[in-house]
């Protein structure tokens, strides 16, 4: 028997996340096709990345263990044994922040991705609700950080 959908569709969130490599791309494609907002991308994919380097760093730092109970199943494979924050909500947050302004309409698309993506990483077994909460919240800061300086790199 196959998973169920909501498995499906968090797994398929996972592997777009990892590492911060689909918004990452996202970022990559807008630079290379809106040259009249080149500086923008590069800058808003680079916060992207600074977001998800944050995130490692604190894990490194804090060492909280994945979630390890008979009743939590683990649904996907992870690149570290490492739980907070999450790495996945601090980029999503991030992306919202720096690539949702920059795509318009379709924007929206990735600022609605924050909080199933956030979800997608408990329904997989892999994070507790303070990683994903304390992933948001950092990876907004450092969007809205990034978008800050860059404004202000802007206007010089």
């Amino acid at each position: 028997m196959g998973r169920p959908p909501v498995v499906r569709a968090a797994t398929g969130m996972s592997h777009f996340g990892e590492h911060a490599m689909g918004w990452l791309a996202i970022g990559a494609a807008g630079a290379l096709l809106d040259r009249r907002r080149r500086r923008e991308w590069v800058a808003a994919t680079a916060g992207v990345a600074l977001a998800h380097g944050a995130s490692v760093g604190v894990k490194r730092v804090v060492r909280r263990p994945r979630p390890d109970h008979e009743r939590v199943r683990v649904l996907v494979g992870t690149p570290s044994k490492l739980s907070f924050p999450s790495a996945h909500a601090t980029s999503t947050a991030a992306a919202a922040v720096l690539l949702g302004p920059l795509l318009g309409r379709p924007g929206r698309l990735v600022t609605a991705a924050v909080a199933p993506m956030a979800l997608s990483r408990m329904v997989l077994g892999v994070h507790y609700p303070t990683d994903v909460l304390a992933g948001t919240a950092l990876g907004a800061a450092v969007g809205l950080f990034t978008r800050r300086l860059s404004a202000r790199e802007g206007r010089r």
